[in-house]
Parts: structure tokens; C-alpha cells; sequence
């Protein structure tokens, strides 16, 4: 498995901008999808982002489309989620996760990471 460790998260006003990253560690990194997932307090954990081996693609939840960012850095091994545009119901954990299915289905991703906490003022 990998080893995956998050940071970027914090305290931001709505309208407001956080990019988080996730820096891997251990099996090959470019062998793996890679998403993004979020849990608020009293919900499920739900699927945000997630972006293929060699970041050719990528799919968004429709709640974000159009105002966060993934992208992967293979050299690094890390993947960032740059969000603008933040909104209060942007709150939650976020985690990074890797696998090998290249789904959007948290049950097929083997590795996470332990979570950043990101909260979005009114």
C-alpha cells in the first residue's frame, strides 16, 4: 500500500481559496488513481474528485465542477486540490485516497490518508 499524508486545510471565508495536497509515500505512485473525498460532520463521506494515473482524467462531483482542481504531480508524488470559491457547505474533512479502479466509489479505493479539516465561514 501507500501512505498518504494530507495538508492545506484551515479556516477560510466564503469566496475564499484553500489548496489542499497529499504527499505519498511508499509503492509506486503513478500506478494509482487518486481522489479526493470529504465527510461533514453527521454524513456520509462523498466523493469530490479523482483523477486518473497520468492525470488525463479527471471527474468532479457536480456540487464542485467548475470551482476546484485536481491535479497530480508524478515527480512529487503528490496530488492537490485547489478549491475557490469556497462555500459553507464546503465544510468538512477532506481525504485523499489511491487505488486501482479509477472509480468514484470510496469502497474501491485501499489507501487513505488520516484527513484535513476544512471550514468555510459565512
Amino acid at each position: 500500500q501507500v501512505q498518504l499524508v494530507e495538508s492545506g486545510g484551515g479556516l477560510v471565508q466564503a469566496g475564499g481559496s484553500l489548496r489542499l495536497s497529499c504527499a505519498a509515500s511508499g509503492r509506486t505512485f503513478s500506478n494509482y488513481e487518486l481522489g479526493w473525498f470529504r465527510q461533514a460532520p453527521g454524513k456520509e463521506r462523498e466523493f469530490v474528485a479523482r483523477i486518473s494515473w497520468n492525470g488525463g482524467i479527471k471527474y468532479y462531483q457536480d456540487s464542485v465542477k467548475g470551482r476546484f482542481t485536481i491535479s497530480r504531480d508524478n515527480a512529487k508524488n503528490t496530488v492537490y486540490l485547489q478549491m475557490n470559491s469556497l462555500k459553507p457547505e464546503d465544510t468538512a474533512v477532506y481525504y485523499c485516497a489511491a487505488g486501482y479502479a479509477g472509480t468514484s466509489q470510496a469502497r474501491d479505493y485501499g489507501s487513505w490518508g488520516q484527513g484535513t479539516q476544512v471550514t468555510v465561514s459565512s
